[in-house]
């Protein structure tokens, strides 16, 4: 693996390949975790106040899409770094 790492860092686009891997797995772990939390926190608060479920599902629904594209976002410019590299 390290063999494989250095021999990436010595051509010239190297650094883009790794950093544009890295920042894709990064994006991806953070929509991860957001979305976990947001649907974490909904079944909490739909538990305590079941009589708001439907609007507590609706606005869960809508962060939890603004998240994917923001991550959609974030995992495109990487993919356009890698390539660029």
């Amino acid at each position: 693996m390290l063999a494989i790492l250095l021999q990436a860092l010595s051509e010239g686009a190297g650094f883009a390949i790794m950093g544009a891997g890295i920042g894709a797995g990064l994006v991806a772990l953070g929509a991860g975790l957001g979305i976990g939390r947001i649907g974490g926190s909904a079944m909490e608060s739909i538990a305590r106040q079941p009589e708001a479920g439907g609007k507590i599902q609706t606005a869960m629904i809508i962060a939890s899409a603004l998240i994917e594209g923001v991550a959609l976002f974030g995992v495109v410019v990487c993919l356009l770094i890698s390539f660029k590299g």
